[in-house]
């Protein structure tokens, strides 16, 4: 069995380092001696290790969940730079390739795997892991797991039922950011036996914090510039949203900065390029939205600021803690506007709609018929007919296959007068034939089978109706697409709804929101506000790195 003398040769000879940091040497220590684990390590603290090194050191492969894709390709690239057979599965690979890779996952030849949370439960995965040799399995960015955490994401509830099939004899479970709360719903919802529960510390007494009040946009520009010509970078600057981003990257390069933006909106490729000139050096200024900065090891940021105020807490402190991973000091400043609290309201209504609104929704649609049910892109409705797809009152169903539905809108002297060239003879071939199915003898049309028109292939005769329809010769109609109700009249009180959870979780939601306006308003110390939010016992009521107990940062 290995010892911590053994992961300690491997920390020394493989990664550089002489020994562990607090915090990582009693995870590892545990992880070691077989226990399950939850090691709760702020930003920065070297997580990645706690699970790397137990794997080198022991028999068997180790499976890593994490959610993000920027960190799997990180951690693999590295690891294989140092030799280690680590490789990872997720949506950006081709095929052929995620064979490849499970065949070597197959044959023993992997020491490191890691997957998505909704690619661990996979059944083509699951088969092959079932016959490998998985001594350890480690789940980060665990507060995910929580619906109580700030990324809850319902594929890891799931991580469980998994290893249980698998017969995974280890599990261990890492995050940055848990509360007394989170943690506790951690290790049930994962079914850690009897775990280890260090607690790394969340003081990051490298770093000094601060609020700038601003009231409005303009002010906040004005601040962006001031505050990334006086203060030392590389730098990021989160942004709520895309248009955010890009309208803050604006304002940056206008006063003769280069910055340049991130987001979800660019390809993989132009995003890769982005990280690539942050992490070189190339630019030391990136405005990005939250996803930026997952994974990546730029250890020498030197300033974080926050364009607005984050929905949480545990997002606020997991951000900004990006500054100072070398153990350098690092400021962390967040621009803070009475209006934002107004954002994040807007997406908590929309994503817990009340009952009242569900129970609108579904009286409109019932007013409708049995279907299709008339849809819109309004996102209060659009959140009510989701909770209603959830529990099964309504389901979207596939248009039939081969069949549309056509009125021709044209008279027959139009159709004479625009189709006399030869280059219309298939369209009038086309409007023949379906005036002979029936299209002429109402306004209201009728069914077609694509396969009689005389056009050769569904897809061609698709076309071809597509065209008509757009210079208005005919309207077409798919059939038998679009949402219905899975049991026509029967009341939504027949269907499990479960309201009291909804409510809960958008009171729970309100009050991290409640959380960290009360960070941004506080007159005492921050940093001391922070510790306490997370649980951190003898927190010091003044410290000498934030703006209330320093007078400015």
């Amino acid at each position: 069995m290995p010892t911590m003398d053994d992961a300690r040769r491997t920390l020394k000879q493989l990664f550089g380092y002489d020994d562990f940091r607090r915090g990582q040497v009693d995870v590892v220590a545990a992880v070691i001696s077989g226990r399950d684990t939850l090691g709760v390590l702020p930003t920065g603290g070297g997580k990645s290790l706690c699970y790397q090194v137990p794997a080198l050191v022991r028999e068997g492969m180790a499976i890593v969940i994490s959610p993000l894709i920027s960190l799997m390709k990180d951690q693999v690239d590295r690891l294989q730079r140092l030799g280690v057979s680590a490789t990872f599965l997720n949506s950006t690979i081709a095929a052929e390739e995620v064979a490849s890779r499970l065949r070597a996952v197959r044959e023993g030849r992997i020491k490191l795997l890691y997957v998505a949370p909704e690619r661990f439960e996979a059944q083509d995965l699951a088969g092959v892991l079932s016959d490998a040799d998985v001594s350890l399995l480690a789940v980060d960015e665990a507060h995910c797991i929580s619906e109580w955490g700030h990324e809850f994401r319902p594929s890891f509830r799931r991580i469980a039922d998994v290893a249980e099939r698998l017969r995974i004899p280890q599990t261990m479970a890492l995050t940055a950011t848990a509360t007394p709360r989170v943690r506790e719903d951690i290790t049930r919802q994962l079914r850690l036996k009897s775990p280890a529960t260090i607690i790394g510390g969340f003081d990051r007494t490298n770093l000094s914090y601060a609020v700038e009040q601003c009231a409005d946009e303009e002010a906040k520009n004005a601040a962006i510039v001031r505050i990334l010509r006086t203060r030392e970078n590389p730098a990021i600057v989160y942004a709520p949203t895309r248009a955010a981003v890009e309208r803050v990257t604006r304002v940056i390069t206008r006063a003769g900065l280069r910055a340049l933006p991130y987001h979800g909106g660019f390809d993989d490729g132009h995003r890769q390029e982005v990280q690539d000139a942050f992490i070189s050096g190339t630019v030391n200024w990136m405005v990005a939205t939250n996803a930026f900065g997952m994974g990546i090891d730029k250890p020498n940021v030197r300033l974080v600021v926050h364009y607005a105020m984050p929905s949480t807490l545990e997002a606020y402190y997991q951000e900004a803690g990006r500054a100072g991973r070398d153990g350098a000091h690092g400021h962390c400043i967040l621009l803070h506007a009475p209006s934002d609290r107004d954002t994040h309201e807007y997406f908590i209504n929309n994503i817990f709609p009340s009952r009242a609104a569900v129970e609108g929704v579904f009286a409109t649609l019932a007013r409708s018929g049995e279907g299709p049910l008339p849809e819109t892109g309004a996102r209060g409705v659009a959140s009510a007919l989701r909770i209603l797809m959830e529990a099964g009152v309504v389901e979207r169903r596939a248009p039939k296959r081969g069949k549309v539905h056509v009125r021709l809108l044209a008279t027959p002297g139009r159709i004479g007068r625009e189709l006399t060239d030869p280059s219309h003879a298939r369209d009038l071939d086309v409007l023949r034939a379906l005036w002979r199915a029936g299209i002429g003898r109402a306004d209201t049309g009728c069914e077609v089978r694509l396969r009689d028109l005389p056009v050769d292939g569904g897809p061609a005769a698709r076309s071809m109706l597509e065209q008509l329809q757009a210079r208005q010769f005919v309207q077409v109609r798919e059939l038998g697409g679009g949402l219905y109700f899975t049991r026509p009249g029967a009341p939504l009180d027949a269907f499990r709804i479960d309201w009291m959870r909804m409510a809960r979780r958008a009171a729970s939601e309100r009050a991290k929101l409640d959380s960290v306006e009360g960070y941004t308003a506080t007159r005492s110390c921050r940093r001391a506000y922070v510790l306490r939010y997370f649980g951190e016992r003898g927190t010091p009521s003044r410290c000498d790195g934030c703006d209330n107990c320093h007078g400015g940062v």
